[in-house]
Parts: C-alpha cells; sequence; structure tokens
C-alpha cells in the first residue's frame, strides 16, 4: 500500500481528533492552492508525458517545496515512471506522497516534536528569529504548553534592543501568571540571561525559554551576541542550551529557508517552529526548511489561541496538504 492510500485509511471517513481537525482546517489554504492544482493537471492528462513533468515542477516550486527538492523529486519520479511502467497520473501522484515522506523522513536526524528535558536542573530553550514572525507569541504558546503539562515555567526577556519587545514578553508572563527577568532598555541581553540562569537555578524552575534579539546590524553582530549568550548559560547551568529553535513565518516563503539558513550558521539549531501556517496557500516550505537544512520542524501555529501550536505529525501534514479537504468526511 502507497503512503497516499494509507493516509486514506488512516484519515478519510472516520471520525477526527481536535489535532486532525486543526492540521486539516491549518492547511486549508495550502490544501486548495496545492492539491486543487495537482488534480486538475490529473485531469487534463489521459497519460503523463514530458510536459506533464514540467507542470508539475512548477507546481511544486510555487507552493513552496523548494528548487532543488522540486527538481529531485520529478527527476525520482520520471525514473520510477520508466523503470515501473507507470503512465497514469494518479500512480504517479501517489509515488510523489510516498517520496516526499520518505525524504523529509530521511533528512537529518530523529524526528522529535517535544522539548528534551535536562536530567536535573532547569531545561533551557533558546529561541531566535528575525522581528515579525510571531516569536513572542510562540515563546508564550510554548510557555503555556509545558505549564499545563505541570513544569514551572520562566521567561527571560533578552531581546533588549527592539522597542517593545520586553514590555510585549511581560504582557505574556503576566497573562499566563509565570515568572519573567528583565533588564533595563537596550542592557546587555547576556546580563539579563545571566540573571534569568540564575534565577532558574535558585528557585528549580523546570523550564527557562529565553527570547532573543532578533537582528542585529550585521551577522557578525548577531553572531558575537548568540554565543555570548550561549557561553552565559553553559557556565551557569551544564548542557545548557539544550534547545535552541528558530521560528519562522511561513508566509514568508522561501525567505523563511533564507533566515533559517543564516541562523544554522549562528546558533545550534534544534527545530524549527513554523507559525501563521493558516495563513499562507505555500505549504511546502515544511518540506523546503526540512531538505535544506536537516533540522526538523518541532511545532506549527495553525491559528491564533494558545492551543493552536500543534506538535509537527508528518501524516496529518501530508493527509492536510493533499487530502484533508476533498475527503468528504467529518
Amino acid at each position: 500500500m502507497g503512503l497516499f492510500s494509507f493516509l486514506k485509511s488512516k484519515f478519510a471517513g472516520k471520525p477526527k481528533d481536535e489535532s486532525t481537525v486543526t492540521y486539516q482546517q491549518g492547511l486549508a489554504k495550502s490544501h486548495k492552492a496545492f492539491a486543487s492544482r495537482l488534480d486538475a493537471l490529473s485531469k487534463r492528462y489521459g497519460k503523463v508525458n514530458a510536459e506533464y513533468f514540467e507542470e508539475l515542477e512548477e507546481i511544486l516550486i510555487e507552493s513552496d517545496v523548494g528548487v532543488d527538492l522540486s527538481l529531485r523529486l520529478c527527476e525520482q519520479l520520471l525514473d520510477k515512471s520508466k523503470h515501473e511502467g507507470l503512465t497514469e497520473p494518479k500512480d504517479i501522484n501517489d509515488a510523489l506522497v510516498d517520496l516526499m515522506f520518505v525524504d523529509y523522513a530521511t533528512k537529518g536526524g530523529a524526528i522529535v516534536n517535544e522539548v528534551n528535558f535536562a536530567s536535573e536542573g532547569p531545561t533551557v530553550l533558546l529561541v531566535v528569529g528575525v522581528n515579525g514572525v510571531g516569536k513572542t507569541t510562540s515563546i508564550a504558546k510554548l510557555a503555556y504548553r509545558y505549564k499545563k503539562q505541570g513544569k514551572k515555567v520562566m521567561l527571560a526577556a533578552g531581546d533588549t534592543f527592539r522597542a517593545g519587545a520586553v514590555e510585549q514578553l511581560g504582557i505574556w508572563a503576566d497573562r499566563l501568571a509565570i515568572d519573567i527577568v528583565k533588564g533595563a532598555a537596550n542592557s546587555d541581553p547576556a546580563s539579563v540571561v545571566f540573571d534569568a540562569a540564575r534565577k532558574a537555578k535558585q528557585e528549580k524552575a523546570d523550564l527557562l525559554i529565553v527570547d532573543t534579539a532578533g537582528r542585529q546590524q550585521t551577522r557578525a553582530n548577531l553572531m558575537q551576541e548568540l554565543s555570548k549568550i550561549t557561553r552565559v548559560l553553559g557556565k551557569e547551568i551544564p548542557g545548557a542550551p539544550h534547545e535552541c529553535f528558530l521560528i519562522i513565518d511561513a508566509t514568508t516563503g522561501q525567505n523563511g529557508v533564507s533566515q533559517a539558513r543564516c541562523f544554522k550558521e549562528v546558533a545550534p539549531l534544534t527545530g524549527i517552529v513554523v507559525t501563521k501556517m493558516d495563513g499562507t496557500s505555500k505549504g511546502g516550505i515544511i518540506l523546503s526548511i526540512r531538505d535544506e537544512l536537516g533540522v526538523p520542524v518541532r511545532f506549527m501555529g495553525l491559528g491564533e489561541r494558545m492551543e493552536d501550536l500543534e506538535e509537527f505529525d508528518l501524516d496529518k501534514y501530508l493527509y492536510g496538504l493533499l487530502l484533508g479537504v476533498d475527503d468528504g468526511s467529518a
């Protein structure tokens, strides 16, 4: 059984849990743009040919799957069609889903979602990303998630240079009733992080989430700042930072992938959080990020509520992208 058929049997026509429904609704725009074009392409061609693969390649690229991955997928599909005698568009589309799954699953390390907590002492999660991608809201959603799990969560407002950043994070801390360590405006971020690490140890916090500056004058300045923060954390808490999440806005498309490439050069990324997936028609960015960086997507933002930060699930993602709206199930 191919993955396309497997996803149908797993999800279609059956009662869905809340997470699957959230995926389906959150990926509605992406589904409409990608699956509808794939379906229209299949209907125009009785048998696949060179033109079919050229149009398929264009659909993939325009869906933010990425140029390199799109070309590679189409080359693999062309080879498969020749060696296995596949001529029906449906068979090619089924094979495409299989290849997407395998490519994601085999790029980089093991696929994990939840924060890996240290065996002792506070676990430190460093959060990086450019301004405007939803970094502050994502931090709040992560804090909410782990507080609900019974963890003692603390925030460190390390983005001291952006106007309003400390205040915004402080508002979320108040709403969630969790501690936050702040410094004066334009103060040294590393000193704020130092104070936060000390306090997290003293108060036996389970999770310290550290916000960082989203922009510096040059990449060298950004690297220097993040290196300094990392050194300070490592001196105070063994093994810190234990996790480093990059926040990417899905609506920025390949610009988001470029941001990820830059941050990977300056930060020890362990995962990606993709925000505003419900606001884009270019859902292929998930595949592009994994292919180019080998870093797993850990969470996806699929709505405005605190609960709408979903663990990334490859099956649910591919189902929502390709099948989720038009399968006829409730």
